[in-house]
C-alpha cells in the first residue's frame, strides 16, 4: 500500500500517513482509481487542531480491520479544509441534503465522479442511540452502490443541480442596506444576547469576532460590542498565561472550551479588542490585546515571520493524548510540559488577517514590536507566496508550496492587510501590491453579478464533476472570500478616488445584502462593510514632521472609526505620485503635524490642534 499522506503540505494529511486506510490526497487520481475499479469514493475532511477529526482517527482509521473492509470497497480521499476550503464549502453545501447536523469531520460518500450522494459527519465506532456506527455506514453504502446503483447515480446527480440552483440564487443582488436596516440588525443581535453571561444564544457559544466588529462600527451597537468583548476577557475563552483565545465553549457561561486555538480567531479579535480601547480606555481591552498579540508572536510565528494556522487543543502529558490538560496548568507548571502541537501550515489569507491587526494595533497601542511582526508576515507572503505573474498561492509548509488554487479569501486578506501597513506606516509599495491583487480579482470577474473572480479560477476537480460553487458568500468566524475583496476594494477607493473600486464593492456587498440583514450573527463582516459603504466614511491624512508637541499624532491613535493614514511628508508624495489621489497636496504645514480631514475627497481646513479632529 502506497503511502501518499507522508510527504503532504498539510499536517493534518501528514498525521494520517501512518493510518491502515490507503488514502488519497484531494486529486484527479483518487477519482480515476475509482472509475478504474468501479467503487464508490469516500471523502473525509477536517483539520488539523479538530478534536473530533482526532477522536474519529483514533476511533476507526487505525482500526486495522475496518480499514480492511474500507480499502477493498472505497477509494479514501483525506482532505484539509484550510488548504482546499472551496472543496470543504461544496461538500458542505451537499452534506446539508442529508444532515442539519453540519461539521467536522466531514464524512462525504461519492460515486466515481465525486459527485455526494450520502455524507454525514463523526461516526463513532459502535453504535451509540440512534446513530449508526462507521462500519455499519460503509456496509449501507457499499449495498447502496452495489445493488441500487441508478438511484444512487440520480440522488447525486439531484444533489448536483441543488448545488447548481443555490449558487446561483446566492449571487441574486439587492439593494445595500441604509442606516436604519443596519441599525434594525444590531436589534436583532441584541436580542440574541445573553445578559447573564454575555455572548450571543446558548452552548456552544462562538466569539464571533466579526460581529463584534460590526456592532463597535455602529453607534447603536457599540455599547453591546464592548460588553461583549469584556465578558469574554474575563472568561474562560481566554488562556490568562499565554493570551489567546480559543475556539470556541461548550457551556453558556463560557466553561469548559474546545481548546484549539486558530489565527483567524485571534486576529481578529486583536482587532476588536483594539477598537475597543480606542473607544473606551479600558484596561481590560489593552490587557487582552497585549495578551493575543503576545500569543501570535511567541507561540503561531513561523520561522521567516508567517503565522501558523492554529494550535491544537490536545497534548501528551503522561503518554497520553489528552484535551485542555496543558491549559488547564499554570505558566509554572506548563514549562514542565510539552506544548500542544501547531499546524505551522502557512495561509495567505488567514495571515493578512493577522497582518492588518498586528498593524493597526501597533499603531494605537505605539507597539513597534508589532508592527515590525506585520511587516516581517508581509514580506514572508510577498517573496513566498506570490507568483511571478502575480497570483498567489493558497498555502506553504517550511520550504514548500500547496497545489491548491488561492481563493478570493486570500487575496482579499492579503490586500486588507496590506492597505492596513500602509496606512499605519507609509509603506506606499504595501498599497501598490493591494491594488494589483484587487485588480487580479476584479480583471477575473464577473461570476454572475458579482464583480470579482478568484485569479486563476477555481478547482480544476470540482469545475470537473460540477460541485464548484460559483461564489461561497458564507461567513461566521472570519470574513468570506467575497467580503474580504470587497473591503479591500472600498480602502481602495477611499485612498484613490476611482469610483471602479467603489463601485466593485457595492455590487459585491448586494449579494449578500438580502440574507445578511435576516441573519446577522452569520454575516458579521458583511454588514460591518455595509455599514461603511452607508455612510460616507472619513478620510484622515495625517502627515508628521518634527516634534508632535501638541499631540495630534497620539491622539489619532485612539480614532476607531474611519480611514486612517500616517505619512511623512516624502510618503504623501510618493503616493499621490503613484495614484493614491488622497494624500495630493498633503503637506506638514510649518513643519509641524498636520490632519486633513475628508469625506469622499471633500476636504476641511488643515488642522494641527488635536482638539480640532474632535
Amino acid at each position: 500500500m502506497a503511502n501518499r499522506l507522508a510527504s503532504a503540505i498539510s499536517p493534518y494529511l501528514r498525521s494520517h500517513a501512518d493510518n491502515p486506510v490507503d488514502w488519497f490526497p484531494w486529486g484527479p487520481d483518487a477519482f480515476a482509481e475509482a472509475e478504474r475499479r468501479d467503487v464508490p469514493v469516500l471523502i473525509s475532511i477536517g483539520y488539523a487542531t479538530c478534536h473530533w477529526c482526532h477522536v474519529m482517527a483514533r476511533e476507526s482509521f487505525s482500526d486495522p480491520e475496518l480499514a480492511a473492509y474500507l480499502n477493498e470497497r472505497f477509494v479514501a480521499i483525506k482532505v484539509d479544509r484550510e488548504e482546499y476550503p472551496e472543496v470543504d464549502a461544496s461538500y458542505l453545501s451537499a452534506a446539508s441534503a442529508f444532515t442539519g447536523n453540519l461539521g467536522w469531520p466531514l464524512t462525504v460518500f461519492a460515486t466515481t465522479r465525486g459527485r455526494a450522494f450520502f455524507a454525514g459527519t463523526y461516526f463513532p465506532p459502535v453504535p451509540v442511540a440512534d446513530r449508526a456506527s462507521f462500519h455499519q455506514v460503509l456496509e449501507a453504502v457499499w449495498d447502496a452502490w452495489s445493488t441500487r446503483r441508478a438511484e444512487v447515480e440520480d440522488n447525486a446527480a439531484k444533489v448536483v443541480e441543488a448545488i447548481r440552483a443555490a449558487s446561483a440564487a446566492a449571487t441574486a443582488a439587492s439593494d445595500l442596506p441604509s442606516a436604519a436596516p443596519l441599525d434594525r440588525a444590531v436589534d436583532l443581535l441584541a436580542g440574541f444576547e445573553d445578559e447573564e453571561f454575555g455572548g450571543f444564544g446558548g452552548a456552544p457559544k462562538f466569539p464571533i469576532a466579526p460581529v463584534l466588529r460590526f456592532l463597535l462600527s455602529r453607534d447603536r451597537g457599540a455599547d453591546l460590542g464592548t460588553r461583549t468583548l469584556e465578558r469574554m476577557a474575563a472568561s474562560p475563552l481566554r488562556d490568562p498565561v499565554e493570551g489567546g483565545f480559543f475556539r470556541y465553549a461548550t457551556r453558556r457561561d463560557w466553561g469548559e472550551p474546545h481548546y484549539e486555538r486558530m489565527l483567524y480567531d485571534n486576529a481578529l479579535l486583536l482587532d476588536a479588542y483594539t477598537r475597543a480601547w480606542q473607544r473606551t480606555d479600558a484596561g481590560w481591552a489593552a490587557t487582552a490585546a497585549d495578551g493575543i498579540a503576545g500569543f501570535l508572536q511567541t507561540v503561531m510565528r513561523r520561522a521567516g515571520g508567517a503565522f501558523a494556522s492554529a494550535q491544537d487543543s490536545e497534548s501528551v502529558i503522561d503518554g497520553v493524548r489528552v484535551e485542555g490538560r496543558y491549559y488547564a496548568a499554570t505558566a509554572e507548571e506548563r514549562r514542565m510540559l510539552e506544548p500542544p502541537a501547531v499546524d505551522g501550515k502557512v495561509l495567505t489569507g488567514w495571515n493578512g488577517l493577522a497582518i492588518a491587526a498586528l498593524a493597526r494595533a501597533g499603531f494605537a497601542f505605539d507597539r513597534s514590536d508589532w508592527s515590525a511582526a506585520a511587516r516581517r508576515a508581509a514580506d514572508f507572503l510577498l517573496d513566498r507566496h506570490r507568483r511571478p505573474d502575480g497570483t498567489l498561492v493558497r498555502a506553504s509548509l517550511d520550504d514548500r508550496t500547496s497545489d491548491a488554487f488561492a481563493t478570493l479569501e486570500d487575496y482579499g486578506g492579503l490586500a486588507g492587510g496590506l492597505l492596513a501597513l500602509a496606512t499605519t506606516t507609509g509603506s506606499v509599495d504595501d498599497a501598490a501590491a493591494a491594488r494589483d491583487l484587487v485588480d487580479l480579482a476584479i480583471a477575473a470577474g464577473p461570476v454572475g453579478t458579482e464583480p470579482f473572480g478568484a485569479p486563476g479560477g477555481s478547482d480544476p476537480v470540482l469545475d470537473g464533476n460540477g460541485m464548484a460553487i460559483r461564489i461561497d458568500p458564507s461567513e461566521g468566524a472570519y470574513p468570506s472570500g467575497l467580503t474580504s475583496i470587497a473591503a479591500a476594494a472600498h480602502t481602495l477607493y477611499l485612498l484613490t478616488g476611482e469610483r471602479r473600486y467603489e463601485r466593485a464593492a457595492r455590487e459585491g456587498m448586494g449579494v449578500v445584502a438580502a440574507p445578511a440583514l435576516d441573519n446577522p450573527t452569520a454575516f458579521g463582516a458583511a454588514l460591518e462593510l455595509m455599514s461603511a459603504l452607508a455612510d460616507e466614511t472619513e478620510q484622515l491624512v495625517v502627515v508628521t514632521e518634527g516634534e508632535d508637541s501638541l499631540g495630534l499624532v497620539a491622539a489619532v491613535r485612539r480614532r476607531a472609526s474611519g480611514l486612517v493614514a500616517v505619512v511623512t511628508g516624502a510618503q504623501a508624495m510618493s503616493f499621490a505620485a503613484d495614484g493614491f489621489d488622497l494624500f495630493e497636496g498633503r503637506i506638514a504645514v510649518d513643519a509641524h503635524p498636520t490632519a486633513y480631514a475628508c469625506r469622499d475627497f471633500v476636504c476641511r481646513m488643515p488642522v494641527q490642534n488635536p482638539a480640532a479632529l474632535r
